[in-house]
């Protein structure tokens, strides 16, 4: 295949397991990329309206669960209220779920790990005291059923950190 499963861009593509089954689908750079958390053009996820026709099943799980990432914009539901999955197809979409990503305040993709560096003095609940701005926060955890909350360790203290309050280092 020479075009984007998903967009219908001709070039390099990639191929991309669908989980949890094996089936692949073939994308280019911008779709792969988007999928990973990266920026992508403007517009660019409209062809989902497109590719969710598609014959191949793996395509149609790909397209609901980005189309499910995006539901909060008017194209995005009115596009999932049209889309039919045969109920096998539908378990298979909704067993993966869309992929949570966890951004800092800049918009960097963050990563189990990663260090963050706290831009704001946060009050910690429960702990009794205040972590100070400026305070790096090694090895954090991806909450992951939470795009806005991450885990990490403070004074000792394992607390949950709102992402929009810290930036990568």
């Amino acid at each position: 295949m020479s075009e984007c499963e998903i967009c219908g861009a001709a070039g390099t593509l990639t191929q991309v397991s669908v989980a949890p089954r094996h089936d692949v689908v073939a994308l280019c750079d911008v779709c792969s990329g988007g999928l990973k958390g990266e920026a992508v053009p403007d517009g660019h996820w409209n062809a989902l309206t497109g590719s969710m026709w598609s014959e191949s099943d793996a395509v149609k799980v790909l397209s609901y669960r980005l189309l499910t990432r995006f539901a909060e914009e008017a194209w995005a539901a009115d596009a999932l209220e049209m889309l039919y999955l045969e109920p096998d197809v539908e378990e298979w979409a909704k067993s993966g779920g869309p992929d949570v990503i966890h951004r800092d305040s800049n918009g960097a993709v963050l990563s189990a790990g990663d260090t963050v560096v706290l831009i704001k003095d946060l009050p910690v609940k429960g702990g009794g005291f205040t972590a100070k701005r400026g305070t790096a926060v090694r090895g954090i955890s991806l909450v992951a059923d939470n795009a806005g909350h991450i885990e990490g360790r403070v004074e000792s203290q394992r607390i949950v950190i709102l992402t929009e309050f810290v930036k990568k280092k």
